[in-house]
């Protein structure tokens, strides 16, 4: 029987609501993380032809990552569910390509594919069953080779209010990739609770062949 896709559900409307009233305390933490961020995407460049190929931007907001991919060379495309978040990511960046559409569904995107995926924040806001359909999208839409980066908080106390997932989580979900790192990530700047929530940066590679 064909797998029935998920809809983008209560998470995208909750966070529609929150644009729209100006309510985005997950920017403040993207620019506590900025260091970080750049420091892991550094580290993934080591060694990688120039231009470094393809690479999308998980649940983009209003554009705080895409830019920076595409400043280092990437031909960067930023993705999100909300209208209004990619509205505001083109006013502020339009020299960069911003796309409306569901990480649940990317393999109907028609985005193309990728050689790097980068989500911060956004698969630990997802339900079991739409991280599984983001995972089989992100590996539809990745080309051999490709490496997905993601800083995912951790289980905590916390979780109802700042979400989070465990390493099991993830690899359960991408089965069909290798584990390639896990390290814990700078939780400088880091308002509580998020600092309490053992944040981690995921990296992970699509084999190249069987």
């Amino acid at each position: 029987m064909p797998r029935t896709r998920p809809t983008p559900g209560a998470s995208a409307r909750r966070y529609a609501r929150m644009y729209r009233f100006g309510i985005t305390p997950w920017e403040r933490s993207a620019r506590a993380a900025w260091a970080d961020v750049s420091a892991v995407l550094d580290r993934e460049e080591e060694g990688r032809p120039r231009p470094p190929g393809r690479a999308l931007d998980l649940g983009c907001g209003r554009g705080t990552y895409t830019p920076e991919l595409a400043r280092r060379g990437w031909d960067a495309v930023g993705v999100d569910v909300v209208p209004r978040a990619i509205e505001e990511a083109r006013r502020r960046a339009p020299g960069v390509r911003f796309e409306v559409g569901d990480v649940t569904a990317l393999d109907a995107s028609g985005l193309g594919t990728f050689d790097l995926f980068l989500d911060v924040g956004c698969f630990q806001g997802l339900d079991a069953a739409r991280r599984g359909a983001e995972a089989r999208g992100v590996t539809a839409c990745a080309r051999p080779g490709a490496t997905l980066l993601m800083l995912a908080f951790g289980p905590s106390r916390w979780q109802r209010l700042v979400e989070g997932v465990s390493e099991a989580e993830v690899t359960a979900a991408f089965d069909g990739w290798d584990l390639l790192d896990v390290r814990a990530a700078d939780t400088a700047g880091l308002g509580f609770p998020m600092n309490r929530t053992s944040p981690r940066w995921y990296r992970l590679g699509l084999p190249t062949g069987p």
